[in-house]
């Protein structure tokens, strides 16, 4: 039976949204009752989420001349694997490539044309990643709803209608989480179950989640509003995509993920906790785990724990267990295989894996012997899919290959090679006797006209839950578990009961909440956001006997805000700011104020996030102080310093001149405007950024002046972006790798006549 309950939540400012929590299981039904269609791939690991396919009668030669190729589109050229609902191909591509309007787009394709339906387009702002690099995290197609969920390269998070394109709802997850974009690119592949989306990502959050550290967060479906969070183990040294895989393991549901912690992970899927870890590499995961009869088959390719001269592993772990896996319990293990790239699959009894520099093996499932083993090519980065025991894999230079593995051999049934210069990080999806690749020069459809698809296929059945048996409430859990609300706004809050196993058993209307900070939570359990005059972050806590569950909301006032930092605290509800930022004395006794360390590795360079991204059209002005470093040569070192506004930077480089920009990767094609400007350590200045949104573009405006003289009268620098951010968190920015700086009197208004 159903178990459905609509409440209000404060998921959005000024307002309530209705959303439902506790739904069936989607992938994984309590009947056991798959809810797919067999011929869709909604998961760029297919509707099994292990790379195969039941479809029977696909290509085993390739002929892209024609006699294969159904339609080639370059305008949909990409790096993610698509995926396949309902007749419609989805991917993320560059949009306008190339020109001063690129972007990000989540584009709807029609699957037996190649028309494109509808496209959803937005700006990439405020990320070192490069624009080749758009696309790196697939969509994920959710059957019950028919919408679709992308995470995009700025760390965009959306919902969107899968017939129409229409925006259910969005997160900035950079500006609301602190999540990373970095220069890689690498971002977490979105999953669907139940009634929640789950995502991660290395964060810099606020207060006890500003340490860097690779977090995961569900969020309801319907609503984004956050469900549990995650987190491992911090200051991790990669990001990561390895992408979660739900199953059933010793009688619970699980999802069996790698994490940027260099560890692999079973946790409960409705409350976060974890059921069992094993620490494989102090580096981070990136394939996705492949999950069969409860053992979990895995790779990587970086240093091993357990000898740290040794880099690569395939392993097999039993998943029935529990608590932290040493390294005897491990099913079996073959080092020097480096796997960091793609994922494996199983074919009869073996699990096949494809190095980094594509060389496929088989191993026994259950021995771990190599047994087969053939070189593809040079690189590998998407992953084998499986038809009729055939592995469909696409090596990276263009070389395209059906493979059929055989008791000695690996044979080849056919292959090609791409002569366009196609590049190939993704992976086939099948659907309705179709194959569709992606490369950086186009999409592909490959198949015939009018394939013969049986209408009975159905997908076997997967392992299912227990019934509710044991309703003691073990486990509790208050939502939503992070919140962004204003003064006044009322958010109705619950607290939910799972056992042991983390199944949902009932609502817990009798806990109690109590509220550190501003705000009060009645017997009604509706939490009301106090004032503030700048802002403040707020702990909620629940409390059933002895259990208890902790949840968070950041109260963000109208502008005008002005911080001077004389309580020697770096504001709790600023986002990736504590932690690389201390309290301070400042120079020449000017009081108290903030210094941007210099002794945070990976952290050096950072940026940071006041409010709310809606935002706009406003004036944010700070005082910055820097200080300089001496190399073995005389030559002075100088920080990088300055403002966020709308999502544009404004900075005062040490290398003595000012800029104003917004996508980090892009600067001259996309948008950015620099000058030179000679300027001096241990000397204050101000730097003053304006920003506002009119006639369909955004006008930045620029000021720096020595602190104590006059504020001059004309800009020191101007811009204008016709592709404009039309809103964004007011934030700072800074680069200490040189040398520290300080930061005093941060003040962000309102633009006059807004």
């Amino acid at each position: 039976m159903t178990k459905s309950i609509r409440f209000l939540a404060g998921a959005s400012l000024a307002s309530a949204v209705a959303w439902t929590l506790a739904g069936p299981g989607l992938v994984l039904a309590q009947d056991g009752a798959p809810k797919l269609k067999a011929t869709d791939w909604y998961h760029w690991r297919g509707p099994q989420q292990n790379g195969q396919s039941l479809e029977t009668g696909l290509p085993t030669s390739f002929s892209l001349e024609g006699e294969n190729l159904l339609w080639r589109k370059e305008e949909f050229a990409t790096r993610s694997t698509p995926v396949v609902m309902n007749g419609r191909v989805y991917v993320v591509c560059r949009h306008e490539a190339e020109t001063n309007k690129e972007g990000e787009k989540t584009v709807c394709i029609n699957a037996e044309t190649g028309e494109k339906l509808w496209e959803s387009v937005h700006n990439i702002f405020l990320s070192d990643a490069p624009s080749e690099r758009v696309g790196w995290a697939s969509v994920v197609g959710d059957p019950e709803t028919d919408r679709v969920y992308v995470l995009g390269l700025g760390c965009t998070f959306q919902c969107l209608d899968g017939k129409t394109g229409k925006l259910i709802w969005e997160h900035s997850m950079l500006e609301e989480y602190g999540m990373l974009s970095t220069y890689g690119g690498r971002t977490n592949f979105p999953v669907v179950y139940e009634d929640m989306v789950i995502i991660s990502g290395v964060n810099t959050g606020w207060d006890q989640t500003a340490v860097p550290t690779h977090r995961f967060m569900a969020l309801d479906k319907n609503t984004g509003a956050a469900i549990w969070t995650m987190s491992t183990r911090p200051r991790p040294e990669d990001t990561t995509y390895s992408t979660p895989i739900f199953t059933v393991l010793n009688g619970q549901a699980a999802m069996v993920l790698g994490a940027a912690d260099g560890a692999i992970y079973a946790m409960q899927p409705r409350t976060g906790k974890v059921i069992w870890k094993y620490q494989a590499s102090p580096r981070g995961m990136n394939i996705a785990p492949l999950v069969e009869n409860g053992i979990v088959y895995m790779g990587h390719g970086e240093q091993n724990e357990s000898d740290r001269t040794v880099l690569g592993a395939v392993f097999a772990i039993d998943g029935n267990t529990s608590g932290d896996i040493p390294e005897e319990k491990l099913l079996w293990k073959v080092p020097k295989r480096t796997i960091s790239r793609s994922s494996p699959v199983r074919v009869g009894e073996r699990i096949y894996y494809i190095e980094d520099g594509a060389a496929l093996f088989g191993v026994n499932a259950k021995t771990g012997q190599i047994e087969v083993e053939k070189k593809l090519g040079r690189i590998m980065f998407g992953s084998p899919v499986v038809s009729e025991g055939k592995l469909y894999i696409a090596e990276n230079t263009g070389r395209i290959w059906c493979l059929e593995p055989t008791e000695t051999e690996i044979k080849v049934v056919g292959q090609t090679r791409l002569n366009d210069g196609s590049e190939i990080f993704g992976s086939f999806a099948i659907s309705n006797g179709r194959l569709y690749l992606p490369t950086n020069k186009a999409l592909m459809c490959i198949g015939v006209p009018k394939p013969e698809v049986a209408a009975d296929l159905k997908l076997p059945e997967v392992p299912s839950e227990p019934a509710v048996t044991d309703t003691q409430i073990a486990h509790i859990q208050l939502c939503p578990v992070e919140m962004l609300v204003q003064p006044g706004s009322k958010a109705k809050l619950q607290v939910r009961g799972y056992n042991a196993l983390g199944q949902y058993i009932r609502l817990v209307p009798e806990a109690t909440i109590a509220v550190d900070g501003t705000g009060t939570v009645g017997e009604d359990q509706i939490y009301v956001a106090g004032e503030t005059p700048t802002g403040s972050g707020v702990k909620l806590e629940a409390s059933f006997g002895e259990l208890k569950s902790a949840a968070r909301a950041r109260v963000i006032p109208p502008l005008p805000w002005v911080f001077d930092f004389e309580d020697k605290k770096v504001p709790l509800h600023w986002i990736g700011m504590a932690y690389r930022h201390q309290p301070a004395e400042l120079p020449d006794g000017a009081g108290n104020g903030l210094v941007k360390i210099s002794t945070i590795p990976k952290g050096t360079r950072s940026q940071g996030f006041l409010g709310l991204p809606k935002f706009h059209d406003y004036t944010v002005q700070g005082e910055f102080y820097a200080m300089d470093t001496k190399n073995k040569v005389p030559t002075t070192k100088l920080p990088d310093m300055g403002v966020v506004a709308q999502r544009y930077t404004l900075a005062l480089e040490g290398s003595q001149r000012l800029q104003l920009r917004s996508w980090v990767s892009l600067l001259e094609q996309r948008f950015a405007v620099t000058i030179p400007y000679e300027w001096q350590p241990k000397t204050w200045y101000v730097i003053k950024l304006r920003a506002e949104t009119a006639e369909g573009k955004a006008i930045l405006k620029g000021k720096v002046w020595k602190k104590g003289e006059a504020e001059p009268e004309a800009w020191t620098i101007q811009g204008e972006d016709l592709t404009p951010n039309s809103q964004g968190s007011p934030g700072l920015f800074g680069n200490s790798t040189d040398a520290e700086f300080y930061v005093d009197n941060v003040t962000v208004t309102a633009n006059e006549g807004k």
